[in-house]
This record gives C-alpha cells, sequence and structure tokens, in this order.
C-alpha cells in the first residue's frame, strides 16, 4: 500500500502552525502515534533523548525530518510512520541552516526489517519531488488525501 494512503487511513497525520522547540515538533509529531497506542511516551523521550546524544541526525534533508529511535526501543509497540506539516519550520542546529525542518515523517517499528522497510518506502516517496512540494504545501487533511491519491 502507498504510505501516504496508510497515514491518511489510519489517521497517522497532524498539521501544526508553529511549536516551541524542536523537541515539542518532535512530541506532537508522534501524537497520532501515541493516540493509538502504536508507541508510548517512553519511546517519544528516547527519540529526543538520541537527537540529543548524536545531533539532528533526524533531519536527513533540508526540510525533512525523519524522527526515530534504535530498533527495539521501549514503548513501541507497533510498526508505522506518522506525519506531520509546520508552518513555521523547526529549527534543530542555529549553527547549520540544512538542519530546519517543516515536513516530519515519524517512525515506529517492532523490529529491524519493519524498521528498514518504513525508511525503503519514505525513501521512494520523498525521491519524487513533486510529492515533496505538494506535502509542502499541504494545510488539510484533504490535501493530503489528494496527494496520496494523485501518487499512488
Amino acid at each position: 500500500m502507498n504510505m501516504l494512503k496508510e497515514i491518511v487511513e489510519k489517521g497517522h497525520y497532524c498539521f501544526v502552525e508553529k511549536v516551541d522547540s524542536w523537541q515539542d515538533a518532535i512530541r506532537q509529531s508522534y501524537a497520532p502515534l501515541l493516540k493509538d497506542n502504536t508507541v508510548e511516551n517512553e519511546y517519544v523521550e528516547a527519540v529526543i533523548e538520541c537527537v540529543n546524544k548524536y545531533g539532528p541526525y533526524i533531519v536527513i534533508v533540508p526540510g525533512i525530518a525523519m524522527p526515530h529511535s534504535t530498533e527495539g526501543a521501549v514503548g513501541c509497540n507497533g510498526t508505522a510512520i506518522s506525519f506531520m506539516k509546520v508552518e513555521e519550520e523547526v529549527d534543530f542546529d542555529p549553527e547549520d541552516p540544512d538542519k530546519k525542518a517543516k515536513l516530519f515523517f515519524s517512525l515506529a517499528a517492532i523490529d529491524h526489517d519493519q524498521h528498514i522497510q518504513n525508511i525503503q518506502s519514505l525513501m521512494d516517496t520523498l525521491m519524487n519531488e513533486d510529492i515533496v512540494e505538494a506535502l509542502m504545501n499541504a494545510k488539510t487533511k484533504g490535501d493530503l488525501e489528494e496527494i496520496a491519491n494523485q501518487y499512488e
């Protein structure tokens, strides 16, 4: 199944105007997965701890973040990807202008194979510049559904 369609069907998305910090952005990006118990708070805090420890590695290209923790992390109960669009860019490193993000694809995976599958699915989607541009302009669930249907 198309990754974006799955995100829409499972309700794993949110749109946010602005956040107070990158930590807040990560917490909000996991809200849809917390709501259905795919992840628990311990997992979200582990993601934040990883960024504190290793730096903003989750900003995979300028404008796009892929929050995730190590496989088998405590508090991960399922495999899913959630999508969050923030209107006001989130700055992960004031020293590095490439470490800002508006699109968040937050990953949860219960094992290594599913984690790799999640990343592959996400990369396939993000390789399409038209999809990325459309997502950058998305503001509503309807926009997200339209993009998912347009690029199946």
